[in-house]
């Protein structure tokens, strides 16, 4: 695996219905009203979006999601990223006895950013606290978009 790739897998639990979660997971455009470090989303068309995201370290990404897959009876999302980062992120939400609905989100991207490649080599574990960061307060500000 090389500095420039990454792997990150997120545990979200929510007090909603899952086809609560999942109708708003996949709902790319109001990301930024509850989701701080997106900084906007533009539709490019029925299954494709451009998103720029800043967490704490200034830079920002910008990157464009095309839906792969969205089966809201399974639960299971999937969209491709294509820009500063190559790869995928995908959710499945799932209903649990203990902790209610669950998103497990997953996530493999190459970073392609040429800032963030030369930095990788001194940088890469103060990448991955501000992807931890954005994370953290993207399941806070989800919580609470989803009982408003």
């Amino acid at each position: 695996m090389s500095l420039n790739d990454y792997r990150f897998r997120s545990l979200w639990s929510v007090s909603a219905t899952a086809a609560r979660v999942f109708d708003a997971l996949v709902d790319l455009t109001r990301y930024p009203q509850w989701w701080p470090d997106i900084r906007s989303v533009t539709r490019v068309d029925e299954n494709t979006a451009e998103v720029v995201c800043r967490s704490v370290l200034p830079y920002a990404l910008t990157f464009r999601l095309h839906r792969a897959e969205e089966d809201p009876d399974s639960g299971r999302m999937r969209v491709d990223v294509t820009g500063d980062l190559e790869g995928y992120v995908q959710g499945v939400v799932s209903e649990h006895e203990a902790a209610g609905v669950v998103l497990a989100i997953s996530q493999r991207v190459v970073v392609t950013k040429p800032l963030l490649r030369f930095l990788a080599p001194v940088a890469r574990p103060l990448f991955r606290v501000n992807h931890a960061l954005m994370m953290r307060r993207g399941q806070r500000g989800f919580r609470a978009y989803l009982t408003a």
